[in-house]
């Protein structure tokens, strides 16, 4: 319902702000709303969480900010989607949506009065909100606005658009929050809800797009391969930085889907949670500086359903994890809708919170914690733990659109924050689901907790910028955005406040002395002495990381030659500290610096990998970028002459880089019968991403390999590559006559069969239900599914077949293309990626198994005992089993119907043949046939175990059993 306890007043394109307190008779109605969840919320034991505020102060908060007063500033999004959530019968704001102020006046750890700073119909659900000094940033597609409150009175004085451009209106895909980093530069993100045409306050133009379209009405045109002002094409959801005055646009990592919110701590390192496609594969990750997160294809022009190949689990294929130049996913986080992040630097909390990576998780009902620990040149994300939660224990299963009546799965954290003070702050959306562009919560409700420390109470403290004392406290501060006032304060005074500055080097909280850091680079020559000393003689190598970034220069195509060499010049310097993590950010640092001028750093930096570490090899392939041909012919005639002989470090760096010149080696090395299987996969693959007319011509050869994963391998990517990026490079009616084999020709002409909307449609059900039987035949299948191009009216044909296919990848990924015929079709891949629950798995056995199977000392042994499964198959292979009882039916097993000539039919396994035919019914009893009186027996094709989704189980109930069968932890 509409508050109208809040008059606005529209006044030059502003609103004028009238205060009410949390004592509004509404207060009452919206509690009751929610008392069938008493706003209880779970948190670790040494904390505690009180309800800090609650509708009416605030309604639908999407992000927030909390600025040196201890207020915090929220976006709403009252008016999220009314294209698809009819105004009409909810809350909604007709002057647009709005920019809250909260404030607890009286210090009792509730908040007590609440304003409109701003009201706007520039704001339809904006996602993002940074107070940066007078200036309140907010990000609403397609503008980054900035509302300047010039005279202190929490009203507006200006409005400016600042940039604009991009993609994604009224779009959950779209512009996120903005914030100061350390460097005191301003750091943002956007989603993949392009195109995102945006130039800078210099002209610089970013040029940005993918094959993604819909969600919203406004979102109907996009591509991908669109080139930027530093001629590189970027893709998908970006993280963005800029100079604080809008010029300097600069693409910091690319290809995420819709990567909610960035963090980035005082080390300058980016942090980042990702949502999926609803196939159980959201994340959260570190991102390194110039990375490929691997949403899309790398030009933006596939989806990665497109991309996938037929041995691929969800997670790998979602993010593209063997493809050469994507990122490390970092945690699989399963199904979910992950929303705001925030690195807590704070010391209220306790030293053990210190450095805490917080998630917002908003479909799952939980804020999860991290503590990542360095690891070689990446991170480790094993550590996860429920921060605060609307349950006691988060539930796995997560299905954006099931809702229910149990009212504390409307717990939608939104946002985190840390307030001057130190405690955290979580936003609360509050609706029945999330996600699909969809809310059902007609009143708006929205709430506010507040975490800090069991029995202690937290208070703001009085920051006074006007004195050196006072900016060193503001520094210091763990809420970022006011950090910033301290750093920008200090920063124009120059040289002259180093030596108060360097004090905080030894403070104890270390991010502080990273914050000190980062300022020195900016206090003149005489700071930048001090960094650079500090980094040649450090032991901390997280420390020296931050002084190497503050001290670089950022190179680009436009660079001069003098900022190249000087460069490269810091880069020799820094190679004497044996830091692995420092040589990633030198790599990091050379992707522009032409090859000629860092050849000498090439060999100390390749020495550094191990063979092993990905976040290594991707800052090589990084520094390398462009000139992987250069290397290659420098460094080849140093590595054995029989490519086979490779070391793991020259194998690796011959994937990533697949440089041309390398062809003939990764050729010998994918055909080679003595190398493991997954050493000629990771050839076959280099080759398959060398656009050259050579590489095509290489991978048809393979095709016709002895070894059956090399030729079937080489099959799929010749198939697949002939519609991309090695479409112009052959006559491919041609190329295929000549050098497939006879089998595989055979497959392709079926296809132009099916797929002949000309063709007597018995002979296109007959190519259809051929190719589907049919292990090549499947990968054209799977392919075709993939791109939408497999004709309406065969798909049930095909269903029937194929997840009979002999190839277990193939019958594991038709789950995800078709629909069985007895009923939905469920996904092998995606039951497999959900954890498993053993007491539930236990349950679902006795319920609907154990009448036919044994387990252990449960169940009946009509069919296959189960106790040593294990032994048998991993997950996914049972799960395979279980979701097509057809394709693999055990010796013994297999289903017959036999008549007798007194006209009586028999149904269930022949346990013995001969004179007499002895045959078990699925009721466990025998029947002794004489083999004179059988009219007729027949095989049939089809287990006598029912599909899993007659029974009414799904991909989780299906994981569980899994997990118990096989005893999973």
């Amino acid at each position: 319902m509409q508050n109208t306890a809040i008059k606005l007043i529209l006044l030059l394109g502003f609103v004028s702000v009238f205060s009410f307190t949390g004592t509004d008779t509404l207060q009452n109605e919206y509690r009751a709303e929610t008392a069938a969840d008493s706003n209880l919320v779970f948190v670790p034991d040494d904390l505690e969480a009180t309800l800090w505020a609650e509708a009416p102060m605030l309604y639908n908060p999407t992000n927030m900010d909390i600025d040196a007063k201890g207020r915090v500033w929220l976006t709403e999004a009252v008016n999220y989607r009314n294209f698809n959530n009819k105004p009409d019968q909810k809350l909604t704001f007709n002057e647009g949506d709005r920019v809250m102020i909260l404030e607890d006046t009286d210090g009792d750890g509730k908040a007590d009065k609440s304003k409109v700073f701003v009201q706007d119909k520039d704001l339809v659900a904006p996602l993002g909100i940074g107070v940066i000094g007078n200036k309140v940033v907010v990000s609403c597609a397609p503008n980054i606005i900035i509302y300047t409150d010039e005279n202190g009175d929490d009203k507006p004085d200006k409005k400016e658009i600042f940039l604009t451009g991009f993609g994604g209106l009224d779009h959950d895909h779209s512009l996120h929050s903005l914030t100061a980093g350390p460097d005191g530069r301003w750091h943002f993100n956007t989603g993949n809800a392009g195109p995102h045409h945006v130039k800078d306050k210099s002209g610089w133009t970013l040029r940005s797009g993918s094959i993604y379209t819909g969600g919203t009405p406004y979102n109907k045109e996009n591509q991908g391969n669109q080139r930027s002002d530093d001629g590189r094409i970027w893709v998908g959801g970006l993280s963005l930085r800029m100079n604080a005055d809008g010029t300097g646009l600069k693409v910091m990592a690319h290809n995420f889907r819709n990567s909610y919110e960035i963090a980035i701590d005082s080390y300058g390192d980016y942090w980042q949670n990702d949502n999926d496609d609803q196939v159980v594969t959201c994340r959260t990750s570190w991102v390194m500086e110039g990375s490929n997160a691997g949403y899309f294809s790398a030009d933006g022009t596939r989806t990665w359903q497109a991309d996938r190949r037929p041995d691929q689990d969800m997670f790998t294929t979602h993010w593209h994890q063997e493809d050469p130049g994507v990122l490390l996913a970092g945690d699989n986080t399963g199904a979910g809708s992950p929303t705001g992040m925030l690195v807590y630097e704070g010391d209220a909390l306790g030293e053990k919170y210190r450095g805490t990576v917080l998630s917002c998780e908003a479909g799952r009902n939980v804020v999860w914690a991290y503590w990542p620990k360095a690891k070689g040149a990446g991170f480790d994300f094993s550590k996860r733990v429920d921060f605060i939660s609307s349950f006691p224990k988060v539930e796995e299963h997560y299905i954006w659109h099931e809702t229910g009546k149990d009212k504390r799965k409307w717990f939608r954290p939104s946002d985190a924050a840390t307030g001057p003070d130190g405690a955290i702050y979580v936003a609360d959306w509050y609706d029945p689901v999330v996600g699909g562009h969809q809310m059902h919560d007609k009143k708006g409700y929205g709430r506010i907790y507040r975490i800090t420390p069991k029995g202690k109470k937290l208070s703001t403290p009085t920051i006074d910028l006007s004195s050196v004392k006072g900016q060193i406290e503001a520094l210091k501060n763990p809420a970022i955005n006011v950090r910033n006032l301290g750093f920008v304060a200090l920063q124009a005074q120059g040289e002259k406040v180093i030596p108060t500055v360097k004090t905080l080097l030894t403070d104890p909280n270390p991010f502080v002395q990273a914050r000190a850091v980062w300022l020195l680079a900016q206090l003149g020559a005489t700071g930048k002495t001090e960094v650079e000393q500090l980094l040649l003689q450090s032991t901390d190598t997280r420390l020296q990381t931050a002084a190497f970034r503050a001290l670089k220069h950022d190179i680009s195509p436009a660079s001069s030659p003098q900022e190249i060499e000087q460069q490269v010049a810091l880069c020799q310097k820094v190679l004497k500290v044996n830091s692995l993590p420092l040589h990633r950010e030198i790599a990091i640092s050379l992707r522009d610096v032409p090859y000629a001028a860092m050849a000498s750093l090439v060999s100390p930096l390749e020495a550094a990998f191990d063979g092993n570490d990905r976040y290594y090899l991707e800052a090589l392939g990084t520094a390398l970028d462009g000139k992987e041909e250069n290397y290659f012919q420098k460094v080849r005639p140093q590595w054995p002459q029989n490519a086979v002989n490779w070391t793991p470090q020259q194998a690796w760096m011959a994937w990533r880089l697949h440089p041309k010149a390398a062809l003939t080696d990764l050729k010998t090395r994918a055909s080679s019968p003595t190398l493991a299987a997954d050493e000629r996969k990771r050839a076959i693959t280099a080759i398959a991403f060398i656009k050259d007319k050579s590489a095509a011509l290489a991978m048809l050869d393979l095709t016709k390999s002895k070894l059956k994963d090399v030729a079937e391998q080489a099959f799929y990517w010749v198939n697949f590559r002939k519609t991309n990026d090695w479409q112009s490079l052959l006559d491919w009616q041609e190329a295929t006559a000549t050098q497939l084999s006879p089998a595989q020709k055979q497959m392709l002409a079926w296809k132009d069969v099916m797929t002949d909307a000309n063709a007597p449609i018995a002979k296109r059900e007959e190519a259809a239900k051929t190719l589907a039987g049919d292990v090549f035949g499947g990968q054209l299948l799977l392919a075709a599914a993939s791109e939408n191009k497999i004709p309406k009216e065969l798909r049930p044909l095909i269903a029937q077949t194929i997840f009979n296919n002999p190839d277990r990848s193939i019958r594991m990924m038709a789950g995800d293309y078709f629909s069985r015929p007895s009923g939905k079709g469920l996904s092998v891949s995606l039951a497999a990626s959900f954890p498993t629950d053993l007491a539930k798995g236990k349950q679902i056995f006795q319920t609907h198994c154990n009448s036919c199977h044994r387990f252990q000392q449960d169940g009946k042994e009509i069919g296959p005992n189960l106790t040593l499964i294990g032994k048998k198959f991993d997950k996914e292979g049972l799960l395979d089993a279980i979701i097509n009882p057809s394709a693999s039916m055990a010796f013994g097993y297999e289903p017959w119907i036999i008549q007798t000539k007194d006209k009586n039919t028999y149904y269930g396994f022949v346990v013995g043949d001969g004179a007499t035919v002895i045959l078990k019914d699925v009721a466990g009893q025998t029947h002794n046939l004489k083999a004179s009186q059988i009219a007729s027996r027949q095989q049939l094709k089809n287990s006598l175990m029912p599909e899993p989704s007659s029974l009414g189980l799904k991909e989780k109930d299906l994981s569980d059993l899994a997990g118990y069968l096989l005893k999973l932890d």
